[in-house]
């Protein structure tokens, strides 16, 4: 290949890949944000971004370094009121594509950032849901992104903040849940996607250089794999330099 690249710009690229142009994307702050403005450079110009904070069509010149950052301002479509952003967009069902993460995950796709721990005595505090819950109910589908760890990745999620596929004992559709909730998860050795048959995220793409054993190691439960398994593309010169040179130069992210 002749260059190098880190898991985070891996990840970032192959999260890229899961946007289609002119989708509607609920778009976070970290690796999600870099690669939706990866995707909007590549593939997808025509892809639609709104943050949190109200920004409806926003173009940023600079990679933004919260969701209250003035950059997403300039050039964006509106300005709305965050109830406007989760009542009117993402309550009404037109938010597309849903980006989550979280301090654990099980195989069904539940997300927990509110405790580690007991909830009345918890070992950690964590920041809670924010919009998260509202994204994984409404969001039409959900990619998540997230580092493998036999921390992160857990056979029972002390909390669920998010709901996945599969929790409790119900499916999505006998919760009442509108959206499809999450398809894939982005990891830095893998992806998993979710599997009707197995009612479970398989893994589904192994990243150049990852084994299932390396992968399986740094999972809390026992994982299945697809009967066919790709190595997925590693990324390109050029989708390197935008990241290095263009989205994140200062590597807040990276």
């Amino acid at each position: 290949m002749g260059f190098e690249y880190t898991s985070s710009e891996m990840m970032s690229v192959r999260a890229s890949k899961e946007l289609r142009d002119r989708e509607v994307v609920f778009v976070g702050i970290g690796l999600p944000n870099v690669a939706c403005n990866l995707a909007r450079e590549t593939h997808a110009p025509s892809l639609q971004l709104i943050y949190e904070s109200g920004a409806v069509g926003a173009q940023p010149e600079r990679l933004p370094v919260s969701i209250g950052d003035p950059a997403l301002v300039t050039g964006a479509l509106s300005i709305v009121s965050q109830s406007e952003v989760f009542q009117y967009y993402l309550q009404g069902g037109r938010i597309q594509v849903g980006f989550l993460g979280g301090a654990q995950i099980d195989r069904w796709g539940n997300l927990n950032t509110t405790v580690i721990g007991p909830y009345a005595k918890p070992k950690v505090r964590l920041p809670g849901s924010g919009g998260a819950c509202e994204i994984a109910v409404h969001a039409q589908r959900v990619v998540i992104v997230m580092r493998l760890s036999p921390k992160s990745f857990v056979e029972t999620c002390d909390f669920i903040t998010s709901p996945g596929n599969y929790s409790l004992g119900k499916s999505r559709r006998e919760w009442g849940l509108p959206g499809a909730g999450p398809t894939a998860i982005i990891t830095d050795l893998c992806v998993l996607t979710w599997s009707e048959v197995e009612n479970e995220f398989i893994v589904s793409e192994l990243f150049p250089g990852a084994t299932p054993d390396q992968v399986q190691a740094k999972c809390g439960w026992k994982l299945k794999f697809a009967k066919t398994l790709p190595e997925a593309l590693a990324p390109t010169r050029e989708e390197v330099r935008l990241l290095r040179e263009k989205l994140d130069p200062q590597k807040l992210y990276l």
